[in-house]
This record gives C-alpha cells, sequence and structure tokens, in this order.
C-alpha cells in the first residue's frame, strides 16, 4: 500500500514529502494527523537539525480534502479543523527550522501550510491562492497564517477575491522567500537547510521559539523577552563554545559534534 506521507534524513536534515499527487496531496484527516506525528518524531530525534517539507506531483498541496468536508456533524468539522490548527501550531514549535518547498499549486490550507512554515522556496512555477470565498467556505483558518506572513490588506486581498498569486508576487509579498527555476528547487531549498544545520541546534531552537513568543507582542514586551533570552542563550555551552572558536579564528565545535 502506498504511503500518503514519507521521510527521509540526511546529513541532519530530514525531507518530509506529501505523497498523495492523485488527490492533489489534500490534506486529508489521516494526512494530517500522520504529519502532525511525523513531526513530533523528527522533533525527539536529536539527529536532525533542518526539516524540508515537499510533495510529489504537480500540486503541492490543494488544501483540506473537500470529500471530507460534506454532510459532517459539528463534532466532525471540529476535529478536522482542530487536527489542522494543532498542524499548523506543531510546525512553528519544533525546534527545528521547517522549510516549505513548493511546486505547482498551493491553495486554502495548503498555502497556510507554506505561510505557516518558517521559510519557503518556491519554483517559478508554483502558485497560491485561498479560494474558498468560491466555494461558500471562507479561509478562516487559513486567513490566521496569511495575515500573520503577508499583512492584512494583501491577505484580505486574497480571502475576499480566491484569486491566484503567482510565485514572484508572493515572494515580493513576503509569502516565499525565494523563487527558482523548477529544475533548481531541490538544490537551492537544500543548500539553505545546509547552511541553517551548520548552526548549533541548540541555539537554533532557542532562536525559533523566542521568534514566534516575540512577533506578536508590543516592542517593550518583545524586548524584555529578548533580553531574557540572550541571557539565557549566553549561558549555554554552545554560546561560549561559538565566541572563542570566533576569538580563535577556528570552526566552532558544537555540543552535537563532540
Amino acid at each position: 500500500m502506498k504511503k500518503a506521507l514519507y521521510s527521509d534524513i540526511e546529513n541532519g536534515i530530514a525531507i518530509v514529502t506529501l505523497n498523495r499527487p492523485e488527490c492533489r496531496n489534500a490534506l486529508s484527516l489521516d494526512l494530517t494527523l500522520e504529519l502532525f506525528e511525523c513531526l513530533h518524531r523528527l522533533e525527539l530525534d536529536r539527529s536532525v537539525q533542518v526539516i524540508i517539507l515537499a510533495s510529489q506531483g504537480p500540486v503541492f498541496s490543494a488544501g483540506h480534502d473537500l470529500t471530507e468536508i460534506l454532510e459532517r456533524n459539528p463534532s466532525g468539522y471540529k476535529r478536522i479543523f482542530c487536527a489542522c490548527t494543532h498542524l499548523m501550531e506543531k510546525i512553528q514549535s519544533v525546534r527545528q527550522p521547517v522549510i516549505a518547498e513548493v511546486q505547482g499549486l498551493a491553495t486554502a490550507a495548503g498555502c497556510q501550510l507554506v505561510a505557516t512554515c518558517d521559510l519557503a522556496v518556491a519554483s517559478e512555477d508554483a502558485s497560491f491562492a485561498t479560494p474558498g470565498i468560491r466555494i461558500g467556505l471562507f479561509c478562516s483558518t487559513p486567513m490566521v497564517a496569511l495575515t500573520r506572513s503577508i499583512g492584512r490588506k494583501r491577505a484580505m486581498e486574497m480571502l475576499l477575491t480566491g484569486e491566484t498569486i503567482s510565485a514572484h508576487m508572493a515572494a515580493e509579498w513576503g509569502l516565499v522567500n525565494r523563487v527558482v527555476p523548477a529544475a533548481n528547487l531541490r538544490s537551492t531549498t537544500w543548500s539553505l537547510a545546509e547552511r541553517i544545520a551548520e548552526a548549533s541546534s541548540v541555539v537554533v531552537g532557542i532562536g525559533k521559539n523566542a521568534f514566534y513568543k516575540q512577533v506578536e507582542l508590543d516592542q517593550a514586551h518583545a524586548y524584555a523577552l529578548a533580553g531574557q533570552t540572550m541571557s539565557a542563550n549566553a549561558q549555554e555551552p554552545d554560546a561560549q563554545e561559538g565566541i572563542t572558536a570566533f576569538f580563535e579564528k577556528r570552526p566552532a565545535r558544537w555540543l552535537r559534534d563532540a
């Protein structure tokens, strides 16, 4: 039986691949739960420093599996959308940076996946939309990630019109970091992951956690949190090693390398 999701780990980088191309990699409830559990396992694996989220086929993800949205009772709908919310929260709470590798179309909860990931690299043929308005189901949960990624006015335009934006516009708006030819998508994403993996995984985890805590705070509280974080970070063995290595003009030897 074909797996709906599979993962591979090489040199500290995990590639998690959605594998439902025949269903446009729609996020069924089962796939959503499986992806959550996969991220949980990878978070506990100390050898994994970066996670790449990719997909098979011409579509990155078409969002929720609409066959599961018809004629459900209230508890059924709540389970589907709560599972999706927990998945998005998991992506941002795992200690490793998560990079979306986007080819083709990413719509609705698929666009939400991209907006939620810490970084995103898209091929030139990628495109993005939140078209729920067109089928009577406003993209309310994708709205949360989208607003925090591209801002209010641009998010509202996507949400109210359902229109698709190109990869280059997505980069201009801040939904993705880089746009590259399709032939270079994997190599570019991998190079970005490798660059991040050169750093201390402990310090990267500290920084990611602090980023999401401070980003919604007012400036005074954000600085207070950041100051506490830097004080704690400075006491970490990897921070002391990194500073020492800088003065000694040598590569740092992080705890994972010891």
